[in-house]
């Protein structure tokens, strides 16, 4: 069920995500309008948030590109739109599972523009 949508934003571009209503979604929405720097991990995009969270029960490691993860161990949304340096194929594998938030909206690939330690920003749509 559709939750909540957001806008993730970086010098070069935006997409907009759809978040499903979860603890972890929940949380996110709580603490938005925020920003970070962006790290880059393969074709996947990472930033520490402000949010804490317990790993839920659906928890994944291998999601389709374009996922709107948190990964409960660095306090960070992960947004991977290909291969990763852990991925087998041409899956999207994460480091670890992380929680699964919803969907990014159209093409996930617009964030490959992305480069480490530019700033990002997420807010509500």
């Amino acid at each position: 069920m559709s939750y909540a949508r957001i806008r993730i934003s970086w010098p070069k571009g935006a997409v907009e995500a759809t978040l499903e209503d979860t603890p972890t979604a929940r949380a996110l929405v709580a603490a938005l309008p925020m920003n970070a720097k962006a790290q880059t991990w393969g074709e996947e995009v990472y930033f520490e948030i402000p949010v804490k969270a317990v790993l839920e029960d659906s928890a994944k490691q291998v999601v389709p590109p374009g996922t709107v993860c948190f990964w409960t161990e660095g306090s960070s949304l992960a947004l991977p739109w290909g291969r990763t340096p852990a991925s087998e194929g041409d899956e999207s594998r994460l480091v670890t599972r992380c929680n699964v938030l919803g969907m990014i909206d159209g093409d996930p690939r617009h964030l490959a523009s992305i480069r480490s330690g530019e700033g990002i920003s997420v807010a509500l749509e």
